[in-house]
C-alpha cells in the first residue's frame, strides 16, 4: 500500500509543474491473494504504474459524460464494493437506467461482461456506459476532444501507451488496466479457509458456511470457486414474466429468457439491493426467496427447489455471507480519486 502511495504522490508532483516532464513508466505486478489463479493480461495492456494511474483519473472524470455531470464512480462507489445502493442506477440528468449496478470486484478474471454476457473484454466494456443514452449519454470521439485539452492526461497517455495523444485506444485500455486492480480476496472467510486462521469465523458463520456448501442447498453449485461464481447464466425464477429478457438479448434463444450471469457473492453484505433489477432489498429476503424455490417459469433452473430451511438456518447463511466482506478492499485509498 505504501508503495502505491509513493507512486501517486510522485505523479502528483510531476503534474504540479508548469511544464510537464517526460514521464517514465514501469511494469508492475497486481497484488493478488495466493489462493487466486494467475491473471492473463491482454497483449498490449499488461499492467504498468502509469496505465493504472491514467485509468484511475479517467474512472473519476466527468468529462466522459455529455454534460460533465457523471463518471464511472457515479454508479460504482468503492465503499459499497463499487455499487451504488440504488435499485436502478441513475445516469445522465438523473435519468433512470435499466438495471441495478453490479459490483466491480475481481474483474481481471471475468470471461465476459454485462449481466447477459454481451461484452467479451474489459477493454470493450467501457464503451457501453459511455454511449448509453441513460448512462453517460455521450460519444467517444466527442469525449476525446475534451480530454485532449488536458495536458496531464496527454502526457500520461504518451508515457503509458506510446501514443501521440489520448485517443479511444488509450481510454478503453487505461480504464481496463485500473479496473483490473480491483482485487478482493481478504475476507474473514478467506483467512479462515486459506490461511488457517480458525478464530475468524464464529459458530453461527461456520454453520452457515456448511449449509452454503452442502448438497442440501446447492448454493455453491452456481456460486462456486474462489470468485463465488460459475460465470454461467441461470434463470432463478425471479418472475413468471420477465420485462428484461437477460441472456436472450444476446442469443435470441427463447430458452435464455430470464437468464442472467451468476454474480459474485464477495462483499455481498455491501451491495444491496439485489438481483438484476434491485427488486430484493436485503440479504435476509434473498435467502427467503431461494428458500421458497422461486416462481414458476419454463426456463427456471432445475436447481431452484424449495429448501425447507428453518429460521435459524436462514440466519446462519446470512451470517456466513457477511463473512465474505473484504473491509481492506472497500477502504483502499489507491482505488479512490487522486487527492489534489
Amino acid at each position: 500500500m505504501w508503495r502505491c502511495a509513493i507512486l501517486f504522490t510522485c505523479v502528483s508532483l510531476f503534474f504540479s509543474c508548469e511544464e510537464y516532464p517526460v514521464l517514465k513508466d514501469e511494469t508492475t505486478n497486481l497484488k493478488k491473494p495466493g489462493h487466486f489463479p494467475s491473471i492473463e493480461f491482454p497483449e498490449g495492456n499488461e499492467p504498468t504504474k502509469l496505465r493504472i494511474e491514467l485509468g484511475r483519473m479517467l474512472f473519476y472524470d466527468n468529462r466522459l459524460s455529455a454534460d460533465n455531470s457523471t463518471n464511472c464512480s457515479s454508479c460504482h462507489v468503492l465503499s459499497s464494493a463499487f455499487t451504488d445502493g440504488k435499485k436502478i442506477s441513475a445516469g445522465l440528468s438523473s435519468r433512470s437506467g435499466k438495471r441495478n449496478a453490479p459490483t466491480l470486484t475481481n474483474l481481471a478474471w471475468m470471461p465476459y461482461f454485462m449481466m447477459e454476457g454481451g461484452v467479451p473484454t474489459l477493454e470493450l466494456q467501457a464503451l457501453a456506459p459511455l454511449h448509453d443514452s441513460l448512462e453517460m449519454g455521450f460519444n467517444m470521439m466527442l469525449a476525446i476532444d475534451k480530454l485532449r485539452k488536458d495536458e496531464k492526461l496527454v502526457a500520461l497517455a504518451r508515457a503509458a501507451y506510446q501514443r501521440d495523444t489520448i485517443d479511444p485506444y488509450v481510454v478503453t485500455r487505461a480504464l481496463a488496466a485500473f479496473q483490473r486492480s480491483f482485487i478482493s480476496g481478504d475476507s474473514r472467510y478467506d483467512r479462515f479457509t486459506f490461511q488457517d486462521m480458525k478464530n475468524q469465523l464464529n459458530e453461527q458463520e461456520i454453520l452457515g458456511m456448511n449449509l452454503f456448501f452442502s448438497d442440501r442447498t446447492n448454493c455453491s453449485t452456481c456460486h462456486s470457486g474462489v470468485f463465488f461464481s460459475d460465470f454461467g447464466f441461470h434463470n432463478i425464477g425471479l418472475y413468471e414474466f420477465y420485462t428484461d429478457n437477460g441472456r436472450e438479448r444476446v442469443t435470441y434463444k427463447l430458452e435464455d429468457i430470464g437468464k442472467f450471469k451468476t454474480p459474485t457473492l464477495r462483499n455481498v453484505e455491501l451491495t444491496a439491493p439485489y438481483m438484476h433489477d434491485g427488486s430484493i432489498a436485503t440479504l435476509e429476503e434473498v435467502v427467503e426467496f431461494y428458500n421458497s424455490g422461486g416462481h414458476p417459469h419454463a426456463n427456471r433452473d432445475s436447481l431452484m427447489q424449495p429448501l425447507a430451511l428453518n429460521e435459524t438456518e436462514k440466519k446462519d447463511i446470512v451470517a456466513f455471507l457477511k463473512s465474505l466482506t473484504d473491509w481492506n478492499f472497500v477502504q483502499n485509498k489507491a482505488l479512490l480519486p487522486l487527492e489534489e
